[in-house]
């Protein structure tokens, strides 16, 4: 019996159990004994979360496309449906097969949030494995890695065989065939990652020592065994012919984002000095209208669902944005299909895009302020005018749309309590032009402001900033609270689960006991509020002789060597550098469109 059958008959005992039963239409089914690989894609979260997450849908129809591999997935139980596991002596499975994770040859996981390390360690040791890569032996599946945190991943290289940096498409291919001929040829596990470190975007964590001063800060990262002094990212240039999931898995539960997802580009040309995304995922390349069209056609035929949400880091800022609203719209609208339009910049907002997205649904509009004032909002070059912000208001009020969020970050560098009133300000001036804008106020409005805390991030200008106390930021989103208007909802986030983000975001090699010994005093789902335990982590700093604040709160030298420094974005320190001077100077920078600061990313 496999695992999943020797559990199914206790699913009833927990909550959602279509979790963990596979079965869903679309999955990909291969016979085990035609193919020489076996993958698990491992997210390290719910199901809900990861059937949520394009890259994980990506990456499992690129890895499926190759004839030898069959890629299944897995996901982070919830406590009951662990302690069931455990209960019932039955290990972590995969919903495809069912079958065990220590029986494949690769496990995959994607990292996009620091507050799930302790989950890849959950799922690990649920599957029977050791914990630390030194620790696994050949019988062992390769436990790789990759997503947004492989830009800083030294907090997991004590237990990651190998990380991926970078776009994944191209170069799990290649690593696939790496991977085949190794255990066709019976390549020992060290071998076997010397040449995977060969192929451009791998970081292999056991091929590198780590120095460091007395201080504590890092003195040296030195590669072995012909590693690479440098791990620069995998980019994939032409995003037309990049493997896209025209057949989309249909979830058999509910999920967070239950759509087909359509990547419209990568990249983001705007150069936010907070943002570490629009940093990482540099150059902007763009899919083609057509290409974009024929995917999502494709995707809703074959998966029967009811939205498509256009996807990118600023939807707006799509160059073929009308072209394809022109062609989506008036196929969307017979099929009762809805097109949602997230991450849309208010000065690149049009009337006609506006009109063309209220011809399939009116639904509520997200803008990205950041800061109150216009002196932050030069600080962190997000170039927005407040004249921008309200005429997008504007045309969305009197075009119909009744609910606008507004998303605003606390504890940015130079921040004074000016700038954070400012927020409340800005808000009230929104919720007025509505009074003014709207004639029949019987319709209602829905103003809704979030505050978040600003992470000074690896890879991005602010990355040698430090972070503001807990308490600070708890005062300043008091502040806002008391000066904001009665009629605008107003959420901020609490700061010690940011904090902890940031600590582990900023880490070295070292963190890597302290994740160990939170798993072990139970943090798990760490980015679940009624799963966090702010003291447990705490204890497990202490425990270790390592100081939280040492990572978050303090402010890196310009010449320090910083943990990240072997693992290049493409994008050039002296860049990072004079950006954050001119954010000093609250002098703000063109975007890559309207000319080129030097960032190296294109040479």
């Amino acid at each position: 019996m496999t695992p999943y059958q020797r559990i199914e008959p206790y699913l009833t005992s927990v909550i959602k159990p279509a979790r963990y039963t596979g079965g869903e239409y679309n999955t990909v089914i291969k016979d085990p004994r035609t193919v020489d690989l076996r993958a698990a894609f491992c997210f390290p979260d719910t199901y809900e979360i990861g059937m949520s997450c394009l890259g994980l849908r990506i990456l499992y129809d690129a890895m499926n496309r190759l004839p030898y591999v069959w890629c299944e997935r897995a996901f982070a139980p919830w406590e009951d449906m662990r302690a069931l596991l455990l209960r019932k002596k039955v290990p972590l499975y995969a919903l495809e097969s069912g079958d065990s994770l220590a029986d494949f040859d690769v496990l995959a996981f994607t990292l996009q949030v620091e507050l799930s390390y302790t989950n890849v360690l959950s799922m690990l040791d649920l599957a029977g494995l050791p914990l630390r890569s030194s620790d696994r032996n050949e019988t062992h599946p390769l436990v790789i890695a990759g997503g947004p945190c492989a830009f800083h991943p030294e907090p997991l290289a004590d237990f990651i065989d190998l990380f991926a940096v970078g776009e994944g498409e191209e170069l799990i291919a290649e690593l696939m065939r790496l991977l085949r001929e190794a255990k066709k040829g019976g390549l020992s596990r060290r071998e076997t990652l010397k040449q995977a470190a060969r192929i451009p975007g791998v970081y292999v964590p056991s091929l590198y020592s780590v120095s460091y001063h007395a201080d504590g800060t890092v003195a040296a990262i030195e590669p072995e065994d012909g590693a690479p002094a440098v791990v620069r990212k995998r980019i994939v240039q032409d995003l037309d012919s990049a493997p896209y999931p025209e057949r989309p898995i249909s979830v058999g539960t509910e999920i967070v984002h239950d759509r087909v997802m359509l990547e419209l580009f990568r990249g983001c040309a705007r150069g936010c000095r907070f943002c570490q995304a629009g940093h990482i995922s540099r150059p902007v390349r763009e899919k083609s209208p057509e290409t974009l069209c024929r995917q999502a056609k494709a995707a809703i035929e074959s998966s029967g669902g009811s939205e498509i949400g256009l996807v990118s880091l600023s939807t707006s800022d799509y160059g073929g944005l009308e072209a394809l609203c022109e062609s989506l719209v008036p196929w969307c609208g017979p099929r009762r299909v809805s097109l949602s339009l997230p991450s849309l910049r208010a000065d690149s907002f049009s009337p006609a895009l506006l009109e063309k997205a209220g011809q399939v649904r009116k639904s509520g509009l997200t803008f990205a302020p950041e800061a109150g004032s216009a002196r932050l909002r030069n600080v962190i070059n997000k170039n927005l005018d407040e004249n921008d912000l309200l005429s997008a208001c504007t045309t969305a009020f009197t075009g119909g749309w009744s609910g606008v969020k507004l998303y605003f970050m606390l504890g940015l560098p130079t921040e004074t309590d000016d700038d954070v009133r400012e927020i409340a300000e800005l808000c009230g001036r929104v919720y007025q032009l509505w009074r003014q804008v709207v004639p029949d106020k019987g319709r209602g409005v829905r103003i809704t402001a979030s505050a978040s805390c600003f992470v000074p991030k690896p890879h991005t200008p602010f990355q040698w900033e430090p972070m503001v106390p807990p308490g600070e930021l708890l005062r300043r989103a008091g502040l806002v609270r008391g000066a904001m208007r009665k009629q605008v909802t107003f959420h901020w986030h609490e700061p010690d689960a940011v904090y902890l983000e940031c600590a582990l975001s900023r880490g070295d090699r070292r963190l890597g006991a302290v994740v160990e010994r939170a798993y072990r005093l139970g943090c798990r789902m760490d980015g679940w509020g009624e799963c966090f335990s702010w003291d447990k982590w705490r204890e497990a700093f202490q425990l270790e002789g390592l100081d939280p604040d040492f990572y978050a709160q303090r402010r890196r030298g310009l010449d320090e060597v910083l943990p990240w420094s072997h693992i290049s974005s493409g994008v050039s320190e002296e860049y990072l550098k004079r950006e954050q001077e001119k954010a000093y100077r609250a002098e703000p920078s063109a975007d890559c469109r309207r000319g080129c600061e030097g960032c190296g990313i294109c040479s």
